[in-house]
């Protein structure tokens, strides 16, 4: 189960990051990268090491796993949750570029404060905000269930830390001062990252 999931991970990352890049810019003449280099100790830069961290954790975790150098967390290791986390770990990387492919030319990995691209709602964006940060957490959750080592863990709780410092001091903030009113009235009729939770009830702020 744990060459799966090393396996599957490793192709939902390539198409999620690479695939996607790279039909990105024959498209559109643009990666879609946005790197910000925010003050070190900052929030901003927290989300950034913490994703980063999840990103090369998703790797090596399951490797280990896989070489026998890694133990499973016992009360987690049971057949039925490795077959649940194979279906939402596909699940999750379907979702991904799914999602990104509903965004057209807005999509980009990361924020330029200076550049305004217009207001996705439309697709799975209908029902929550941030549904490729959806599909990123049901595919790390999936991953950790098929592979629950405690270094995989920790995987999944970097992955979420870093997800919501990303949305909420990074993307929120930018999206309303991009779109104003059209972002507010979008948060408060659609949630975060599940339908109908993390509805907003007044502005966002920075």
């Amino acid at each position: 189960m744990a060459w799966l999931a090393f396996t599957l991970y490793l192709t939902g990352v390539l198409v999620a990051f690479g695939l996607r890049t790279w039909l990105h810019r024959r498209r559109t003449g643009d990666t879609g990268h946005r790197h910000s280099h925010p003050p070190i100790g900052t929030a901003a830069w927290w989300a950034q090491i913490l994703l980063a961290a999840g990103l090369l954790g998703g790797f090596a975790a399951p490797l280990l796993d896989a070489t026998g150098l890694l133990a499973p967390v016992p009360i987690l290791d049971h057949s039925w949750l490795h077959i649940v986390g194979l279906i939402a770990a596909v699940a999750g990387f379907i979702g991904i570029p799914a999602a990104q492919h509903a965004m057209g030319a807005s999509w980009r990995i990361g924020v330029n404060a200076a550049e305004r691209t217009t207001l996705v709602t439309a697709g799975a964006f209908r029902f929550v905000r941030n549904p490729i940060f959806t599909a990123m957490l049901t595919a790390t959750a999936g991953i950790t269930a098929m592979t629950p080592t405690w270094p995989q863990l920790l995987v999944l709780a970097a992955v979420f830390a870093g997800i919501e410092l990303q949305v909420r001091v990074v993307e929120e903030p930018y999206l309303q001062a991009t779109h104003g009113p059209a972002y507010v009235a979008y948060t408060r009729r659609t949630g975060r990252f599940l339908p109908g939770i993390g509805k907003a009830g007044h502005e966002i702020s920075a």
